[in-house]
């Protein structure tokens, strides 16, 4: 080729919650049954959309204006909607023209890292959601920034370090929050958001918060918008369908502008966003013009409530059987729908091993684990797969030092559940002894 085609930052595109389904679905292919724990998709995990949502998106495709192109930023009743929704909270007020909407978060991430000046960065927390650090990294052809969460302190942001690599690295121009986390399941506490509010004032920062997870918390947890928190600064908060309904298959997700009027340069910043949509045309309109009739719906607060309850018990029932083995760092969990367990250092050695019946998966995890570079909790995803199926994604892939795996807690079953959190914690006890 007469130029090099691949941007340097290419390489930072990765996502192993998606990756690791390809080493399962080899291993299914020699008959073993894969308890799948990598991925965040309730519906996969049998919890449905519920009948009467399914009536009302039923109802909504024998409307002629369903098959239309949209408003380019987003059905302005929706908006309309979802506007008054955020403003019943007290923060940041907004109208429906500081909505936009993507196809899924996914979209809306990629974008908001592509405007972004390439020589300015977002630094956002570890362990990362990957789409976010890939994303960011990509941006800047470079690795991540980060700021570390504690799993010493139920997961909480540690904010000396946030505000040491903010203040001896000028470039940062973002902060970046997932509230609730993931892949921690951990809800920022109230101060914590006020002290990130006050480290954005202090350099002049924008923020950002991922709130896919908003209205998922359980076990007494709330989780604070940012809207409620940002006062006069500049923000953007993400939101979206994908989880909370759950319909992830819609991808249907949005943005929200904070105080933008406020701040020319950021003011320019969101236009770049809606032209770029503009270019695009729309997002699609089926899941937008269902937001309203849906959210709207008294059945919805109930129906989120009993929801929230479930995967409360289901993470105490996880805590119960993993925080028995005392070579693990674990915290429960008060938001979204992941746990991010930890090995203790110098636990993990390269020779450890499970064992594997199949003659041939044996093989095959034995070629992923020699690989050079395969992290220690890599390795131990890799044997946990092999020897019983079950699909677990190394912490390592969420762009952090730490060694341990992130589960999902959808599992509606609860024998299920109970088989394979417990076959999770054998699994270790047998791994470490080895």
């Amino acid at each position: 080729m007469r130029h090099k085609i691949l941007s340097e930052g290419a390489k930072e595109l990765s996502y192993e919650i998606r990756e690791i389904v390809k080493k399962a679905e080899q291993i299914q292919k020699h008959g073993r049954q894969i308890y799948w724990e990598n991925i965040g998709d309730p519906v996969q995990k049998n919890n449905p959309v519920p009948a009467w949502m399914r009536e009302i998106i039923s109802s909504l495709t024998l409307d002629e204006k369903t098959y239309r192109y949209c408003h380019s930023k987003g059905i302005p009743e929706t908006r309309e909607f979802l506007a008054e929704l955020n403003n019943k909270r007290g923060g940041a007020q907004i109208t429906a023209d500081d909505i936009l909407f993507f196809n899924g978060l996914g979209d809306g991430i990629a974008k908001l890292y592509q405007f972004i000046n390439s020589n300015l960065r977002v630094i956002g927390p570890s362990p990362a959601y990957s789409t976010h650090s890939s994303a960011e990294a990509a941006h800047a052809n470079s690795t991540p920034i980060t700021y570390k969460l504690d799993p010493d302190n139920h997961w909480y942001p540690d904010l000396d370090d946030l505000y040491n690599k903010v203040k001896y690295n000028p470039n940062v121009i973002g902060i970046l929050i997932i509230n609730p986390d993931n892949p921690t399941g951990m809800v920022y506490p109230l101060d914590a958001l006020k002290r990130i509010v006050e480290i954005a004032r202090e350099f002049k920062l924008l923020l950002i918060s991922d709130e896919i997870y908003l209205n998922i918390t359980y076990n007494g947890a709330k989780a604070y918008s940012l809207a409620e928190v940002i006062e006069d600064l500049p923000g953007i908060s993400m939101k979206g369908i994908s989880k909370e309904f759950p319909w992830p298959g819609s991808r249907c997700g949005w943005m929200e502008f904070y105080n933008r009027k406020k701040y020319p340069d950021f003011d320019k910043f969101c236009s770049a966003l809606e032209n770029a949509k503009m270019i695009e045309v729309c997002s699609t309109t089926l899941p937008q013009l269902a937001i309203p009739l849906i959210m709207g719906d008294p059945r919805y607060s109930l129906y989120r409530k009993e929801l929230n309850e479930k995967i409360g018990l289901r993470s105490k029932k996880i805590s119960s059987i993993l925080s028995q083995v005392p070579e693990l760092r674990f915290n429960e969990t008060y938001g979204a729908f992941y746990n991010t367990i930890i090995f203790k250092d110098d636990v993990l050695s390269p020779s450890q091993t499970l064992p594997i019946d199949n003659i041939s998966i044996k093989n095959m995890v034995e070629s992923w684990v020699s690989e050079p570079g395969v992290d220690l909790d890599k390795r131990f995803v890799y044997y946990l797969l092999g020897a019983k199926g079950v699909c677990v994604v190394p912490i390592s892939s969420f762009c952090s030092d730490l060694k341990g795996f992130r589960v999902t807690l959808l599992e509606e079953d609860e024998h299920t559940l109970e088989h394979v959190f417990t076959t999770i914690k054998n699994s270790i006890q047998e791994y470490l002894k080895s």
